[in-house]
């Protein structure tokens, strides 16, 4: 049996799921195709910035930073549990941008578009600063200004639950095999990576947001050709124990022009990255090469008093940067605007996303939208998703901090770092599942650091998790924090879950 739907949209990352959510909202009928988890590569692969991109305007991306920097404030006020601000520190020295270039690179930051929230940039002399204690005595001087954090895989999660809320189907290791043209209609065909089986769905227009991928698919079971193509690059990052106190991060300027931040990390580590190389090979097979990590170390060690080794390494991680190819010669040149590419001539209508950035998801999904109503002749609802707040994010107009010290005072149980993890995770969602525990044990099986077993459920049965890498990295990074054996014991769990094995040995019912 087909399925019908208004729209089809081909690939589980940010921009496929921003868009499934506002399709979804204006009241289409939508389904989401990802061949493995919600935000699997790129989308979990970035620096976790929701930023203007202070760097662009050095290419004179105005357009695009004016809009990312609306977008900062946007999302920071819809997903304030998941989003927050961070103050970066920009040092002078031998091989930086020019003194007067950086302020009239801040101007611009701090008036291209309004500020609600974050406070404009300033200069700053070290010492009274507590860079001071992390920076070589070298350097003096330097600016700070604030953008934004984000949980980035969270943030596709959210969005796909909240388009699920509007009605749309999330297909997860799910396959587009092949589709075709039928009777003005995309007709596609589905394989389900875990079980094999297949299914037919239809729909009117079809929309590729495979990210990498995108002309895989148009080459692939779509058998299409564009003159748009996609520019990888290459980007990684490393994970090191915390080197400094603090909750502010770095962002680094390198001999080559390029810049490195380090970024305090799930509160023991330290991010570094990123890298910009152009990339050729298969996006799904990346890791970080020896030279990107001796790169990234030497660009801290130009700066900070305590070195960083490749030893020093606990975790890294590489992603492709899906760029629209604008033929620039430096891949740290590419644009990281979008453009979307829709045809319909002699077929039904077809929008492929290329490019784009992590910040401005929601409004490339307004655009698409926009694109697309004269196609679908849907009803021209007024753009919702600005103001709509992501599932979690309504913390009843308190601030995070008061809404997460009201979480831990209603389940004093919970030890204050956990209320606090679990506040920034779900924000008022938490309370679906903590409802009525009157301890840790109500909660059912400890896999450890807190993770239980109704946290555990709660993420499959409404966050689309199917495996423990799904959870350990993609929707915590819980994986940083737990001995190895806590993941062999939450995967028997999914698996005995998966089977409806209740008398499984890892497993018990949850009490209350």
């Amino acid at each position: 049996m087909t399925q019908d739907f208004d729209i089809l949209v081909v690939g589980g990352g940010i921009n496929g799921a921003g868009i499934a959510r506002d399709a979804a909202g204006r009241g289409l009928s939508v389904a989401l195709v990802e061949q493995d988890d919600l935000a699997s590569h790129t989308s979990s692969a970035s620096t976790k910035l929701i930023h203007g991109g202070l760097r662009y305007l050095e290419y004179y991306e105005f357009r695009l930073v004016r809009e990312a920097l609306m977008e900062r404030e946007r999302l920071l006020a819809i997903a304030p549990h998941i989003i927050w601000p961070l103050e970066f520190v920009l040092p002078e020295g031998p091989g930086s941008r020019s003194r007067w270039k950086i302020r009239a690179g801040l101007w611009l930051y701090d008036h291209l578009a309004p500020r609600q929230t974050l406070p404009a940039s300033k200069p700053l002399r070290f010492g009274p600063h507590p860079a001071a204690e992390v920076l070589q005595s070298s350097y003096r001087h330097g600016f700070s200004y604030s953008d934004c954090w984000v949980e980035d895989s969270r943030l596709v999660v959210l969005n796909a639950m909240d388009a699920a809320a509007h009605g749309a189907q999330i297909l997860t290791r799910t396959r587009l095999e092949k589709a075709s043209a039928e009777g003005g209609r995309w007709r596609a065909q589905l394989r389900h990576r875990g079980d094999g089986h297949g299914s037919e769905i239809s729909a009117r227009v079809l929309v590729n947001a495979a990210g990498p991928w995108v002309g895989d698919v148009l080459h692939g079971p779509l058998g299409l050709q564009t003159d748009k193509t996609v520019r990888k690059v290459k980007g990684s990052h490393i994970i090191v124990p915390r080197l400094y106190e603090g909750e502010f991060a770095f962002i680094l300027q390198n001999p080559d022009k390029r810049i490195v931040f380090a970024i305090p990390y799930e509160h023991r580590f330290t991010l570094i990255g990123t890298t910009d190389i152009p990339y050729e090979g298969d996006p799904a097979s990346l890791t970080i090469s020896a030279e990107e990590t001796q790169y990234l170390c030497d660009s801290v060690n130009r700066y900070f008093r305590r070195a960083v080794h490749p030893e020093d390494v606990v975790r890294s991680y590489a992603g492709v940067r899906p760029l629209y190819d604008d033929h620039a010669a430096n891949a740290s040149a590419v644009t990281r605007d979008y453009v979307l590419d829709l045809q319909d001539d002699g077929h039904p209508p077809l929008l492929s996303v290329f490019g784009g950035k992590i910040t401005t998801y929601r409004r490339l999904a307004e655009h698409a939208l926009s694109l697309l109503q004269p196609v679908l002749q849907f009803a021209d609802r007024a753009p919702w998703t600005a103001s709509r707040a992501l599932p979690g994010g309504d913390l009843g107009g308190r601030t995070f901090a008061d809404f997460a010290h009201d979480l831990g005072q209603r389940y004093p149980f919970l030890a204050p770092e956990l209320a606090w993890r679990l506040a920034r995770a779900y924000g008022s969602r938490a309370e679906l599942w903590l409802r009525g525990a009157q301890s840790l044990g109500d909660l059912g099986v400890d896999f450890g650091g807190g993770l239980t077993q109704a946290e555990v459920d709660y993420l499959c049965d409404q966050e689309f998790a199917q495996e423990a890498e799904d959870i350990l990295w993609r929707r915590s990074k819980l994986a940083l924090h737990l001995p190895e054996e806590s993941g062999v014991r939450l995967a028997q769990y999914l698996r005995a879950r998966k089977e409806g094995k209740e008398n499984h040995p890892t497993t018990r019912q949850r009490r209350g």
